[in-house]
């Protein structure tokens, strides 16, 4: 089992580092910044092995030349759009898998927020390193994808298990779970997730990583073919790509 630590940056980002105690392996998923992740690093007395990285966002990739040149690492990224990931040594694209932290974690193609965004995914410990693509509650802005690229994405991550770890890079949850009730003001499963969630906002604790059942239940984005929520928006019947195309655009301009 992998020892998954998150990192808070910049005004709502997450930075993961992952730990394998047998090898003492440690790899850093999307750094945006080189000094949080040093320190930490230092506290526990680990030298960085690896670079992870899902996409070519500079708040994913600020820190990887100056963490390579600390640490003499090994930067992972994606194939598709490895002429924008600054260092990156293994390009790596679906179906691949990595050897990291003494586990091998396997990769996926997830376009939709970027041409060549890709997650990571350890099936021994049940963590989603899912970068932009997919939130709690929610999913990322289609700058560079389609609507019908992001639903063929998320739907990548829908037969995972239930306990599945979703790792997602922001803190976006409260705002995600707010637009999710404008569509569905009366799902049980999604206010009972609410109240958790906005108690621990106000106790300034984070709401990521998220449970991928949790996510199947509350997270609109992933229901594109729900008919209860095709109904809800007054699509039933619909082509799910329809579907997801207007909770996308309602979720824009939320």
């Amino acid at each position: 089992m992998l020892e998954i630590l998150q990192i808070p940056v910049l005004t709502d980002n997450y930075i993961y580092l992952i730990h394998d105690e047998s090898s003492d392996e440690v790899a850093v998923v999307d750094p945006a910044v080189a000094d949080p992740v040093i320190d930490v690093l230092e506290e526990r007395g680990w030298s960085l092995s690896h670079i992870l990285n899902t996409h070519h966002h500079f708040d994913h990739v600020g820190a990887n030349l100056d963490l390579k040149s600390r640490y003499n690492v090994h930067i992972i990224g994606p194939a598709a759009d490895q002429d924008r990931i600054p260092g990156i040594d293994i390009p790596v694209s679906d179906g691949d898998t990595v050897h990291v932290c003494g586990n091998a974690l396997q990769v996926f193609d997830v376009p939709g927020h970027t041409k060549g965004h890709i997650a990571y995914f350890d099936p021994v410990s049940n963590a989603l390193f899912c970068g932009d693509t997919l939130f709690a509650m929610g999913c990322g802005r289609l700058f560079e994808g389609t609507p019908e690229q992001m639903w063929t994405s998320l739907q990548k991550f829908r037969d995972m298990p239930d306990d599945t770890l979703v790792c997602c890079a922001h803190e976006y949850t409260l705002a995600n779970g707010l637009f999710a009730l404008s569509l569905e003001p009366n799902n049980p499963a999604l206010l009972d997730r609410m109240e958790k969630v906005k108690t621990a906002r106000e106790k300034g604790m984070a709401t990521v990583p998220s449970r991928l059942g949790d996510e199947r239940r509350t997270n609109p984005f992933l229901r594109a073919d729900d008919p209860v929520l095709q109904s809800a928006v007054a699509m039933p019947d619909a082509d799910p790509v329809a579907v997801f195309t207007e909770i996308r655009a309602r979720k824009d301009i939320f």
